[in-house]
């Protein structure tokens, strides 16, 4: 999986309505719906169901129930490492759970399905940055190039006989 590949399935969404809790191009989505149609066609079916969840980015409840799930089925990186492809998760208030997010489409740009509009491709402004709580990547190369450097790793080792067994 290549960054263009997710960057080229995302901008296909745009222009899709804005519709609560919706994952389908052309019909309507919402920001976690373009991410599960951005996985659907770049990866493969969902590894798990959304929760239900409103809309309202300043809910009180303290449930980081966007990040956990990005946590469990995507790489974590540091969100000044995030390139185009990877997925930005913010926090709109101080004090409330994240629960928007947008894929990085180049240097200092996002998409992102934007309330009562439309998925649209916008500039990671200033804004935006101040409130990003997390960033991710999409398994596949990271994960494979991290498992790559480790067998390299236990290779070199192994053929240095520290790792040899008998």
């Amino acid at each position: 999986m290549r960054r263009a590949e997710i960057v080229a399935a995302a901008r296909g969404w745009i222009g899709t309505p804005y519709r609560h809790q919706a994952s389908l191009k052309g019909a309507g989505c919402d920001c976690l719906g373009l991410v599960r149609g951005v996985w659907r066609e770049v990866i493969g079916p969902e590894p798990e169901a959304p929760p239900a969840y409103t809309p309202d980015w300043a809910e009180a409840l303290g449930w980081e129930t966007l990040l956990e799930a990005a946590r469990r089925q995507m790489a974590e990186i540091a969100p000044g490492a995030a390139q185009a492809g990877d997925v930005l998760i913010f926090r709109m208030g101080m004090g409330v759970p994240a629960k928007h997010c947008a894929i990085v489409s180049g240097e200092g740009r996002i998409l992102h399905a934007y309330w009562g509009r439309a998925v649209v491709e916008t500039r990671l402004t200033d804004w935006w940055a101040r409130r990003v709580a997390g960033a991710f990547a999409f398994p596949g190369w990271r994960i494979k190039a991290w498992r790559r450097w480790c067998f390299r790793r236990w290779a070199r080792r192994w053929a240095a006989g520290c790792c040899r067994l008998g």
